[in-house]
Protein backbone atom coordinates (compact mmCIF):
# COMPACT_ATOMS: atom_id res chain seq x y z
CA UNK A 1 0.00 0.00 0.00
CA UNK A 2 1.55 3.87 -1.11
CA UNK A 3 1.64 6.49 1.65
CA UNK A 4 -1.32 8.18 -0.54
CA UNK A 5 -3.39 4.87 -0.47
CA UNK A 6 -3.20 4.16 3.35
CA UNK A 7 -4.40 8.07 3.47
CA UNK A 8 -7.18 7.51 1.63
CA UNK A 9 -8.02 4.00 3.87
CA UNK A 10 -7.22 5.55 7.00
CA UNK A 11 -9.73 7.71 9.32
CA UNK A 12 -8.01 10.87 9.37
CA UNK A 13 -9.00 13.26 12.32
CA UNK A 14 -7.46 16.60 13.15
CA UNK A 15 -8.42 17.34 17.35
CA UNK A 16 -7.97 21.28 16.47
CA UNK A 17 -8.94 23.47 13.73
CA UNK A 18 -9.72 27.33 14.26
CA UNK A 19 -9.65 28.04 10.33
CA UNK A 20 -12.03 30.68 8.76
CA UNK A 21 -15.07 28.56 8.03
CA UNK A 22 -16.52 28.80 4.43
CA UNK A 23 -16.88 26.52 1.47
CA UNK A 24 -13.19 26.79 0.55
CA UNK A 25 -11.91 25.57 3.54
CA UNK A 26 -14.03 21.89 3.40
CA UNK A 27 -13.06 21.81 0.07
CA UNK A 28 -9.55 21.88 0.80
CA UNK A 29 -10.72 19.53 3.83
CA UNK A 30 -11.73 16.94 1.25
CA UNK A 31 -8.86 17.32 -0.81
CA UNK A 32 -6.60 17.14 2.68
CA UNK A 33 -9.06 13.61 3.00
CA UNK A 34 -10.01 14.81 6.34
CA UNK A 35 -12.45 12.31 8.24
CA UNK A 36 -13.26 14.57 10.89
CA UNK A 37 -12.18 17.31 12.82
CA UNK A 38 -12.86 19.28 16.27
CA UNK A 39 -14.10 22.76 14.60
CA UNK A 40 -13.53 25.68 17.34
CA UNK A 41 -16.77 27.39 17.39
CA UNK A 42 -16.59 29.76 20.58
CA UNK A 43 -13.26 31.06 22.52
CA UNK A 44 -13.91 34.40 24.29
CA UNK A 45 -17.15 34.88 23.14
CA UNK A 46 -20.52 34.36 25.91
CA UNK A 47 -23.67 32.28 25.61
CA UNK A 48 -25.71 33.98 23.12
CA UNK A 49 -22.45 35.08 20.70
CA UNK A 50 -21.76 31.62 21.11
CA UNK A 51 -25.14 30.06 20.09
CA UNK A 52 -24.94 32.84 17.29
CA UNK A 53 -21.70 31.11 16.14
CA UNK A 54 -23.47 27.79 15.95
CA UNK A 55 -26.21 29.07 14.31
CA UNK A 56 -24.00 30.62 11.70
CA UNK A 57 -22.19 27.25 11.67
CA UNK A 58 -25.34 25.64 10.85
CA UNK A 59 -26.57 27.21 7.82
CA UNK A 60 -23.03 26.78 6.42
CA UNK A 61 -22.72 23.44 6.52
CA UNK A 62 -26.20 22.90 5.29
CA UNK A 63 -24.96 25.11 2.38
CA UNK A 64 -22.06 22.84 2.06
CA UNK A 65 -24.03 19.09 2.93
CA UNK A 66 -21.69 17.78 -0.19
CA UNK A 67 -18.62 18.33 1.37
CA UNK A 68 -19.56 18.35 5.69
CA UNK A 69 -21.62 16.43 8.18
CA UNK A 70 -22.43 17.20 11.36
CA UNK A 71 -21.07 14.55 13.68
CA UNK A 72 -22.57 13.80 17.17
CA UNK A 73 -21.71 10.15 17.79
CA UNK A 74 -18.86 8.43 16.13
CA UNK A 75 -20.58 6.57 14.28
CA UNK A 76 -20.98 9.93 12.41
CA UNK A 77 -17.30 9.98 11.74
CA UNK A 78 -17.73 6.21 10.20
CA UNK A 79 -20.57 7.70 8.33
CA UNK A 80 -18.60 10.34 6.83
CA UNK A 81 -15.52 7.79 5.94
CA UNK A 82 -18.29 6.10 3.59
CA UNK A 83 -19.76 9.00 2.42
CA UNK A 84 -16.64 10.54 1.48
CA UNK A 85 -17.23 14.01 3.69
CA UNK A 86 -15.86 15.54 6.48
CA UNK A 87 -17.63 15.19 9.90
CA UNK A 88 -17.53 18.46 11.80
CA UNK A 89 -17.09 18.11 15.49
CA UNK A 90 -18.31 21.48 17.38
CA UNK A 91 -15.53 22.65 19.96
CA UNK A 92 -14.83 25.46 22.36
CA UNK A 93 -11.47 26.47 23.40
CA UNK A 94 -12.72 28.02 26.44
CA UNK A 95 -15.73 27.00 28.83
CA UNK A 96 -16.56 31.17 29.05
CA UNK A 97 -19.39 30.42 27.05
CA UNK A 98 -20.78 28.45 30.73
CA UNK A 99 -20.92 31.61 31.56
CA UNK A 100 -21.53 30.97 35.71
CA UNK A 101 -24.91 28.67 34.62
CA UNK A 102 -24.24 24.51 34.52
CA UNK A 103 -27.45 24.03 32.58
CA UNK A 104 -25.67 25.56 29.62
CA UNK A 105 -23.69 22.60 29.72
CA UNK A 106 -26.73 20.23 28.47
CA UNK A 107 -27.45 22.87 26.06
CA UNK A 108 -24.45 23.13 24.52
CA UNK A 109 -24.33 19.09 24.01
CA UNK A 110 -27.90 19.70 22.37
CA UNK A 111 -26.43 21.95 20.23
CA UNK A 112 -23.60 19.79 18.89
CA UNK A 113 -20.60 20.39 21.16
CA UNK A 114 -18.57 17.56 21.56
CA UNK A 115 -15.43 18.74 23.21
CA UNK A 116 -14.81 21.95 25.66
CA UNK A 117 -11.31 23.22 26.40
CA UNK A 118 -11.74 24.58 30.32
CA UNK A 119 -9.49 27.48 29.68
CA UNK A 120 -8.16 29.58 27.41
CA UNK A 121 -4.80 31.36 28.46
CA UNK A 122 -6.28 33.25 31.48
CA UNK A 123 -8.36 33.48 34.08
CA UNK A 124 -12.26 32.01 33.94
CA UNK A 125 -14.67 31.05 36.58
CA UNK A 126 -13.75 27.22 35.64
CA UNK A 127 -9.71 27.18 36.49
CA UNK A 128 -6.78 29.31 35.23
CA UNK A 129 -5.03 29.05 31.53
CA UNK A 130 -1.54 28.30 31.21
CA UNK A 131 -0.64 32.33 30.35
CA UNK A 132 -1.46 33.48 34.38
CA UNK A 133 -0.43 32.26 37.99
CA UNK A 134 -2.17 29.12 38.48
CA UNK A 135 -4.59 28.88 41.60
CA UNK A 136 -6.32 25.05 40.15
CA UNK A 137 -9.61 23.99 39.46
CA UNK A 138 -12.39 26.03 41.41
CA UNK A 139 -15.63 24.47 42.89
CA UNK A 140 -17.61 25.66 40.14
CA UNK A 141 -15.16 24.35 37.80
CA UNK A 142 -15.56 20.65 39.88
CA UNK A 143 -19.56 20.84 38.86
CA UNK A 144 -19.00 21.58 35.49
CA UNK A 145 -16.04 18.56 34.68
CA UNK A 146 -18.99 16.35 36.48
CA UNK A 147 -21.30 17.68 34.21
CA UNK A 148 -19.60 17.78 31.06
CA UNK A 149 -18.76 13.97 32.33
CA UNK A 150 -22.45 13.01 32.83
CA UNK A 151 -23.46 14.84 29.08
CA UNK A 152 -20.22 13.32 27.45
CA UNK A 153 -18.16 16.38 26.39
CA UNK A 154 -14.87 15.50 26.97
CA UNK A 155 -12.01 17.97 29.18
CA UNK A 156 -9.53 19.78 26.46
CA UNK A 157 -6.76 21.34 29.07
CA UNK A 158 -4.05 22.48 26.05
CA UNK A 159 -4.17 26.31 27.10
CA UNK A 160 -4.77 25.51 30.62
CA UNK A 161 -2.40 26.10 33.46
CA UNK A 162 -0.45 22.86 34.98
CA UNK A 163 -2.46 22.88 38.31
CA UNK A 164 -5.76 23.06 36.86
CA UNK A 165 -4.81 20.53 34.48
CA UNK A 166 -3.64 18.07 36.91
CA UNK A 167 -7.09 18.91 38.78
CA UNK A 168 -9.35 18.09 35.83
CA UNK A 169 -7.38 14.84 34.73
CA UNK A 170 -7.99 13.55 38.64
CA UNK A 171 -11.32 15.23 38.86
CA UNK A 172 -13.00 13.81 35.98
CA UNK A 173 -14.13 10.45 35.84
CA UNK A 174 -13.62 10.38 31.56
CA UNK A 175 -10.74 10.61 29.93
CA UNK A 176 -9.41 14.17 29.32
CA UNK A 177 -7.05 15.53 26.26
CA UNK A 178 -4.77 17.74 25.22
CA UNK A 179 -6.16 18.23 21.77
CA UNK A 180 -3.40 20.23 20.37
CA UNK A 181 -0.20 20.64 22.29
CA UNK A 182 3.77 20.34 21.96
CA UNK A 183 6.57 19.24 24.24
CA UNK A 184 8.67 21.10 26.57
CA UNK A 185 11.43 18.88 26.27
CA UNK A 186 11.85 19.97 22.65
CA UNK A 187 10.91 23.46 23.01
CA UNK A 188 10.30 25.74 26.30
CA UNK A 189 7.25 27.51 26.13
CA UNK A 190 3.89 28.41 28.00
CA UNK A 191 2.02 26.29 25.87
CA UNK A 192 3.87 23.60 25.71
CA UNK A 193 3.64 20.46 28.42
CA UNK A 194 6.80 18.77 30.26
CA UNK A 195 7.30 15.15 29.99
CA UNK A 196 5.81 15.14 33.58
CA UNK A 197 2.78 16.30 32.40
CA UNK A 198 2.23 14.25 29.08
CA UNK A 199 2.95 10.79 31.55
CA UNK A 200 0.66 11.85 33.93
CA UNK A 201 -2.26 12.32 31.66
CA UNK A 202 -1.93 8.96 29.65
CA UNK A 203 -1.35 7.34 32.95
CA UNK A 204 -5.02 8.62 34.25
CA UNK A 205 -6.42 7.56 30.60
CA UNK A 206 -6.49 10.54 29.02
CA UNK A 207 -4.91 11.45 25.47
CA UNK A 208 -2.54 14.01 23.60
CA UNK A 209 -3.17 15.82 20.36
CA UNK A 210 0.09 17.14 19.22
CA UNK A 211 -0.12 20.14 17.60
CA UNK A 212 2.69 21.61 14.84
CA UNK A 213 2.20 25.49 15.48
CA UNK A 214 5.47 26.28 14.49
CA UNK A 215 6.07 29.23 17.55
CA UNK A 216 5.92 26.10 19.99
CA UNK A 217 7.92 23.90 17.25
CA UNK A 218 11.97 23.34 17.94
CA UNK A 219 12.69 24.84 14.80
CA UNK A 220 10.38 27.69 14.90
CA UNK A 221 8.96 29.12 11.36
CA UNK A 222 11.59 26.98 9.73
CA UNK A 223 10.33 24.01 10.71
CA UNK A 224 9.18 21.21 8.06
CA UNK A 225 6.72 18.10 7.77
CA UNK A 226 9.63 16.02 9.42
CA UNK A 227 10.31 18.35 12.43
CA UNK A 228 6.48 17.73 13.53
CA UNK A 229 6.62 14.33 12.84
CA UNK A 230 9.92 14.35 15.23
CA UNK A 231 7.69 16.07 18.31
CA UNK A 232 4.98 13.98 17.39
CA UNK A 233 7.56 10.56 18.30
CA UNK A 234 8.63 12.32 21.37
CA UNK A 235 5.56 12.61 22.78
CA UNK A 236 4.51 8.53 21.86
CA UNK A 237 7.46 7.76 23.56
CA UNK A 238 6.50 9.02 26.16
CA UNK A 239 2.85 8.51 26.52
CA UNK A 240 2.45 5.12 24.59
CA UNK A 241 1.52 4.38 20.62
CA UNK A 242 -2.57 3.96 22.26
CA UNK A 243 -2.60 7.69 23.66
CA UNK A 244 -1.43 9.88 20.67
CA UNK A 245 -3.47 11.70 17.99
CA UNK A 246 -3.20 14.72 15.55
CA UNK A 247 -4.14 18.24 16.93
CA UNK A 248 -3.08 20.93 14.20
CA UNK A 249 -4.50 23.86 15.20
CA UNK A 250 -4.97 24.99 11.36
CA UNK A 251 -5.82 28.75 11.39
CA UNK A 252 -6.16 28.59 7.59
CA UNK A 253 -7.75 31.77 6.44
CA UNK A 254 -7.57 33.64 8.90
CA UNK A 255 -6.10 37.62 8.91
CA UNK A 256 -4.00 39.88 11.33
CA UNK A 257 -7.42 41.07 12.90
CA UNK A 258 -7.90 37.85 14.59
CA UNK A 259 -4.97 36.93 15.46
CA UNK A 260 -4.87 40.33 17.95
CA UNK A 261 -8.31 38.84 19.21
CA UNK A 262 -7.16 35.84 20.03
CA UNK A 263 -3.53 36.95 21.64
CA UNK A 264 -5.46 39.52 24.14
CA UNK A 265 -6.92 38.40 26.98
CA UNK A 266 -10.54 38.76 26.24
CA UNK A 267 -10.34 39.34 22.75
CA UNK A 268 -9.74 43.34 23.48
CA UNK A 269 -7.62 43.53 27.17
CA UNK A 270 -4.04 42.70 28.19
CA UNK A 271 -1.47 41.02 24.90
CA UNK A 272 -1.18 38.04 26.63
CA UNK A 273 1.72 36.79 23.70
CA UNK A 274 3.15 37.70 20.57
CA UNK A 275 3.46 35.06 17.71
CA UNK A 276 5.44 37.42 15.18
CA UNK A 277 5.08 35.79 11.67
CA UNK A 278 2.47 32.51 11.52
CA UNK A 279 3.40 29.86 8.76
CA UNK A 280 2.78 26.15 9.17
CA UNK A 281 5.87 23.66 8.51
CA UNK A 282 6.77 23.12 5.12
CA UNK A 283 5.20 20.48 3.51
CA UNK A 284 1.87 20.92 5.65
CA UNK A 285 0.98 24.27 4.84
CA UNK A 286 -2.66 24.12 4.42
CA UNK A 287 -5.32 21.33 5.26
CA UNK A 288 -4.83 19.73 1.62
CA UNK A 289 -1.79 18.56 2.47
CA UNK A 290 -2.58 16.36 5.15
CA UNK A 291 -1.50 13.24 3.17
CA UNK A 292 2.07 14.39 3.40
CA UNK A 293 1.85 13.50 7.12
CA UNK A 294 0.92 10.30 6.68
CA UNK A 295 3.76 9.92 4.37
CA UNK A 296 6.14 11.43 6.84
CA UNK A 297 5.51 9.17 9.53
CA UNK A 298 5.96 6.05 7.60
CA UNK A 299 9.39 7.66 6.32
CA UNK A 300 10.17 7.67 10.13
CA UNK A 301 9.63 4.15 10.42
CA UNK A 302 6.51 3.89 12.03
CA UNK A 303 4.56 1.03 11.18
CA UNK A 304 0.92 1.39 8.96
CA UNK A 305 -0.87 0.29 12.22
CA UNK A 306 0.73 2.61 14.18
CA UNK A 307 0.53 5.29 11.54
CA UNK A 308 -3.51 3.97 11.40
CA UNK A 309 -3.40 5.27 15.35
CA UNK A 310 -2.28 8.66 15.58
CA UNK A 311 -3.95 9.59 12.23
CA UNK A 312 -7.37 8.33 13.56
CA UNK A 313 -8.00 5.25 15.34
CA UNK A 314 -7.30 6.63 18.58
CA UNK A 315 -9.16 9.71 18.65
CA UNK A 316 -12.14 7.60 17.42
CA UNK A 317 -11.99 5.25 20.78
CA UNK A 318 -11.52 8.04 23.53
CA UNK A 319 -14.12 10.31 22.05
CA UNK A 320 -16.39 6.85 22.14
CA UNK A 321 -15.21 7.03 25.60
CA UNK A 322 -16.23 10.11 26.73
CA UNK A 323 -19.56 10.59 24.18
CA UNK A 324 -20.85 6.92 25.30
CA UNK A 325 -21.43 6.20 21.79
Amino acid sequence: MTPQELHNDAIVIDGLIIAKWNRELFEDMRRGGLTAANCTVSVWEGFQATVDNIVKSNALMAECSDLVRPVRTTADITRAKEEGKTGIIYGFQNAHAFEDQIGYVEIFKQLGVGIVQMCYNTQNLVGTGCYERDGGLSGFGREIVAEMNRVGIMCDLSHVGAKTSEEVILESKKPVCYSHCLPSGLKEHPRNKSDEELKFIADHGGFVGVTMFTPFLRAGIDATVDDYVEAIEYVMNIVGEDSIGIGTDFTQGHDKDFFEWLTHDKGYARRLTNFGKIINPEGIRTIGEFPNLTEALLRRGFSEPVVRKIMGENWVRVLRDVWGE
